[in-house]
């Protein structure tokens, strides 16, 4: 009898693939919103304890520091134990965390709470946790089912965060961090404990769900590879931590990868209090970010499927600019408030510029696949989260300095460019083409 007839793999009637990509949707959903839902908790504890927004901004960029360091470890651990022992430590992290930030009162106690725990935590299980993994199961497909499990943290954004705000407004910040706690502890561990797998070979299966026995599909699949295949050393190298670093794709990369991260994440942390500086209430202002969350399930999925037909480059230039004109239109609405500027600035955000999160998983995959690509892509995430961590932190003490965000949403649009700019001299289309090129 052969070993694989018992699996989970050899029981359902489809590709295992998609059961992994069904619970990284869940998964991030929860996971990336818990992180999100700092956004809605930092106007209550900045009125509260009437702190600086540079200082309570702070909370987030130490959070992302933290997460820096912890990265390339994160890489080994997955590369060691797999997704169904790291994203639950993860969860208990992050819930510790939004758990013991109910009595903190320094902002070292919320550093360390809502910064070190819940924002580090997150890391284990929403973007980067899963980009570890995920690639292992699709390669034709790749953008397009990365797409399909990010999109879920669009779903809990319009679901989760809008009961988030009501909580806060009705029972205070404290009681939605500890809802928030009790949904990641009863809903991610157990999904993952019982369902996420590693590589499609745990399950005696082939990526993309390929029959290993089938000689005519093999035939045909290494055909189409032939075909996409522009740098054939690149491709078939033996890739370590080490060899990728002495690379300049590795280093435009995260270049590419750190200031897209500053412009997403600032934006992130400070538009639900900039909308309410503007005149917005807090409850549309949670709304619209919540908006922004579901405009980004189509964002994800599209721009994935797009990646996969015109090129990840193109891809990339689209979701930027998506969030560049973001920001243009909340230096607008700041002179001409307007709920249609609000629902343009939704959608550029959402629909469009959430989108590289399909692509962030992609290109690194396209690139240095192979055994130690948790490592590599564990050292690229790390090195990106500079952008993550000092995005919301600088753009708070622009505030602080100069009363207004002008110069701190200026940077950011640089910023968007020179990402652009990075992700063209990356150039995945010079090493393997996607299946829409052949």
């Amino acid at each position: 009898m052969k070993k694989n007839k018992l699996t989970i793999g050899s029981i359902v009637p489809f590709y295992y693939g998609w059961i992994v990509v069904v619970v990284a949707f869940l998964t991030m959903a929860i996971a990336v919103n818990a992180r999100t839902s700092f956004s809605l908790l930092f106007p209550p504890i900045l009125s509260e304890f009437e702190w600086s927004r540079g200082v309570t901004a702070g909370v987030f960029s130490i959070g992302f520091v933290v997460s820096t360091l912890l990265t390339p470890c994160i890489g080994m651990l997955m590369d060691k134990f797999g997704p169904r022992v790291v994203i639950p430590i993860g969860a208990i992290l992050t819930s510790t965390g939004l758990i013991c930030s109910t009595i903190s009162s320094e902002p070292w106690h919320f550093y360390f709470t809502l910064g070190v725990l819940l924002i580090g935590g997150s890391v284990f299980m929403s973007y980067f946790g899963h980009t570890l993994f995920l690639p292992n199961w699709f390669d034709r497909k790749r953008g397009f089912a990365m797409g399909l499990a990010f999109a879920g943290a669009g779903l809990g954004a319009i679901l989760l965060l809008p009961v988030i705000q009501n909580i806060i407004s009705s029972d205070g910040w404290r009681q939605a961090a500890i809802v928030l706690a009790v949904i990641i502890i009863s809903i991610v561990i157990p999904i993952n404990l019982i369902f996420q797998r590693h590589r499609p070979e745990e399950l005696g299966l082939e990526i993309d769900g390929d029959e290993i026995s089938n000689a005519k599909t093999k035939l045909s699949d290494s055909i189409n590879l032939n075909n996409r295949v522009v740098d054939r050393y690149w491709y078939e190298k033996e890739w370590t931590l080490l060899t990728a670093m002495r690379t300049g794709k590795f280093w435009w990369l995260i270049i590419s990868f750190s200031t897209a991260l500053y412009a997403w994440y600032a934006v992130q942390v400070h538009q639900t209090k900039y909308l309410i500086d503007v005149g917005v209430s807090a409850e549309f202002a949670a709304f619209a970010l919540g908006l922004v969350g579901l405009t980004g399930i189509v964002g994800q999925i599209s721009l994935g499927a797009f990646s996969d037909k015109f090129g990840r480059e193109f891809a990339w230039t689209i979701a930027l600019m998506g969030f560049l004109l973001t920001y243009a239109c909340l230096f607008i609405i700041k002179f001409l408030p307007s709920t249609i500027l609000i629902y343009l600035m939704v959608g550029l955000q959402g629909f469009i510029g959430y989108g590289l999160a399909s692509v962030f998983g992609s290109v690194p995959a396209d690139l240095f696949s192979g055994k130690h690509y948790g490592r590599i892509f564990g050292v690229i995430g790390g090195f990106s989260n500079i952008g993550a961590a000092t995005g919301p932190w600088i753009t708070g003490i622009f505030y602080d300095v100069n009363s207004n965000y002008n110069i701190a949403f200026v940077t950011a649009m640089v910023l968007c460019l020179i990402s652009i700019g990075t992700m063209w001299l990356v150039g995945p289309r010079k090493v393997v083409l996607v299946m829409g090129k052949i």
